[in-house]
């Protein structure tokens, strides 16, 4: 399984250099998850930038995925996640997510770096 995080959505979907390098994740929707909380981000991202109907065809195309909830397990497991990684509260849902579905998360992110199941790439 894959988990894209709001960076890679953002650079895919606004075509930035490193577009391609979260190609495959995305496009992959069979193998793709997305947590609520990168819906939030991203949807916002686009908001600010466009208006709310470019914000909705994002969000429409991001739920080809899976879109996985917050529970309580994972908001559990990522506030754990947060004290041992310090991680901010967005990235340690995003992670725990993974963790509970044995994915990858894809990023640009360097809040992620060097932790497991992460494939990060620097901007």
């Amino acid at each position: 399984m894959n988990l894209v995080d709001t960076s890679g959505w953002i650079e895919y979907l606004f075509g930035e250099k490193n577009a391609s390098y979260f190609s495959e994740s995305i496009e992959n929707t069979e193998e793709l998850i997305v947590p609520v909380v990168c819906i939030y981000e991203v949807f916002k991202k686009v908001l600010l930038v466009a208006d709310e109907a470019r914000a909705l065809q994002v969000v429409a195309q991001m739920k080809q995925g899976e879109v996985i909830a917050l529970t309580e397990e994972i908001a559990i497991r990522a506030s754990v996640i947060s004290v041992k990684h310090k991680l901010p509260m967005a990235d340690s849902f995003i992670y725990a997510t993974a963790l509970a579905y044995d994915a990858v998360i894809w990023t640009l992110d360097s809040d992620f770096e060097g932790l497991p199941a992460v494939n990060f790439k620097k901007k």
